[in-house]
């Protein structure tokens, strides 16, 4: 049995270490976590927890990560004492009990590679991470030593007023001692992006470029990356039939080829339909670990349109059950496209653009996309919705060295950045998929290099005036509007939404805020 002395855990009953899917999945049902569904996976229910718990994250403000943390509402300090007696605690809790122990990988380019340790309570949080992170050979696992652990006990709840948080639930990353508590909360996402919150915070000092993005690379090896938040079709686009997948969320940009930190994905299922997202659909099967999905518990058929016990409700499963997943998860060639994703709901933003350096590191950073009226109670109109270098929760540095290291990137492999508006137009309707895809083509093929360009009045962007496959009228947003008047006005309201929001950005170049919308 593998000893957890070193961690404190003296008498666990038992420590089960790398067990397969299906050891972990009849744990899970002998442990009463979850159910099978009709196509084999696993289904549970978080509780409380649905997502990620953004109040209930803290880093340890330790001398060594002091001055390095861009401290804020984000990287939210709590003092070294405080996580050790919550550590204490935790362990202790774990005493006695039966835990599940998952040895494995972030990224996939060896030169870059970091190992986990992640320690769980519950078999069906251990079967998704061991499906979510890469997963070691058993020769790997005699010789592995784990870089960072990440305790995970969602029975253990945390007591806000002795405990320092903000809930029963923590979140506690400690860069110096390469520890990651996670308490209170089943929803298995925290894992996965605590993972990600450690290379986020590792690879920039190894000269690596961490990246909240999918990927993909063409039949000669070109290689894009799509940045993109929650809704702009990140997952979509980059599921190119005609493209291999290198990974749908986490990457890492090295001199030398792109790589994905994981092995799997976590993908929304809410109105998931086997038309409209096939490869989601059909991954939804044994060796999946679904959260809370609304399934008829006589047929075990989901309802993925019910959202009543959560908006949230996800699936992971391992990369290969996705038809065209380049296994290696990496390419040996560095990206020639980087495409921006925002879904603009006030229908002012180009469906396409062409940033410059100074450009790109400002849409970067801004990290724009907009809430519609309905998604959220009291929201009656849409909303801009900023988040930093497009992954804000998990950037424990300055965005401006993310940022800098983008255009680094950029500029050395010569690549073509691209603002894709997968949103809104003047008529009211959404850009069509058909239309988007064409664009996202025209852009990896190199038609668009060769494109007459026109400058957006409002956001000071280039626009291409033709492309194949997309009627001219739409690539131009005043030509979509009837009225004029109003088109100008909310342009400018949007504008002036960006420039407010990037005042709080204190260290960006001069350059780089002049790249920028002008303010009105």
């Amino acid at each position: 049995m593998l000893s957890l002395e070193n961690l404190g855990i003296l008498n666990p009953t038992v420590v089960h270490r790398n067990l397969t899917p299906a050891q972990l999945t009849e744990a899970a049902l002998r442990r009463g976590e979850g159910t099978l569904s009709n196509t084999g996976a696993l289904v549970v229910k978080t509780g409380k927890y649905t997502g990620r718990s953004a109040n209930d994250k803290f880093i340890v403000d330790s001398k060594g990560v002091h001055d390095e943390i861009a401290w804020g509402k984000v990287n939210k300090p709590i003092s070294q004492e405080r996580f050790d007696a919550l550590y204490s605690k935790m362990i202790a809790y774990l005493q006695n009990r039966e835990l599940f122990v998952f040895d494995g990988f972030a990224g996939a380019d060896t030169k870059y590679t970091k190992c986990f340790r992640i320690v769980n309570e519950l078999a069906s949080q251990n079967m998704f991470i061991h499906q979510l992170l890469r997963r070691p050979t058993a020769e790997d696992l005699k010789t592995f030593t784990p870089d960072y652990t990440i305790i995970a006990a969602p029975g253990f709840k945390c007591n806000p007023s002795v405990d320092g948080t903000n809930s029963e639930a923590a979140i506690m990353i400690d860069y110096e001692k390469h520890l990651v508590l996670i308490a209170g909360t089943q929803y298995a996402g925290e894992i996965k992006k605590s993972v990600f919150s450690v290379m986020n915070y590792v690879l920039p000092k190894e000269g690596v470029f961490p990246m909240h993005c999918s990927a993909n690379m063409g039949k000669d090896g070109d290689t894009a990356v799509f940045f993109g938040l929650s809704g702009t079709g990140k997952t979509t686009l980059s599921a190119d039939p005609n493209r291999q997948l290198i990974g749908d969320d986490e990457h890492g940009w090295a001199d030398d080829s792109v790589f994905n930190f994981e092995g799997g994905c976590y993908a929304k299922c809410i109105n998931l339909s086997p038309t409209g997202e096939p490869e989601i659909y059909n991954a939804i099967r044994f060796g999946a670990l679904v959260e809370n999905v609304v399934m008829d518990p006589d047929t075990r058929e989901f309802d993925f349109d019910d959202d009543s016990l959560a908006v949230n409700s996800r699936v992971g499963y391992p990369v290969e059950y996705i038809p065209n997943a380049e296994l290696s998860g990496m390419s040996t060639s560095v990206p020639k496209t980087v495409i921006f994703l925002t879904a603009d709901a006030y229908g002012v933003l180009p469906p396409i653009s062409k940033l410059d350096k100074n450009q790109a590191m400002y849409y970067f950073v801004s990290g724009f996309t907009s809430k519609l009226a309905g998604t959220e109670i009291g929201i009656k109109e849409p909303v801009p919705t900023f988040s930093t270098c497009f992954g804000e929760p998990f950037l424990p540095l300055d965005p401006s060295i993310y940022a800098a290291m983008l255009a680094e990137k950029v500029e050395k492999a010569g690549a073509s950045v691209y603002l894709v508006n997968t949103g809104w137009n003047g008529t009211g309707k959404r850009t069509k998929l058909a239309y988007t895809r064409a664009m996202v083509t025209a852009a990896l093929n190199g038609e668009l290099n060769n494109a007459t360009f026109v400058t957006d009045p409002y956001f000071g962007v280039a626009v291409p005036t033709s492309c194949t496959g997309v009627p001219e009228e739409l690539l131009i947003p005043a030509n979509t509007w009837e009225d004029k008047e109003k088109y100008a006005q909310t342009a400018k309201k949007l504008a002036n939404s960006f420039v407010e929001n990037f005042k709080k950005y204190t260290h960006m170049s001069e350059d780089v805020v002049n790249a920028g919308p002008k303010a009105e």
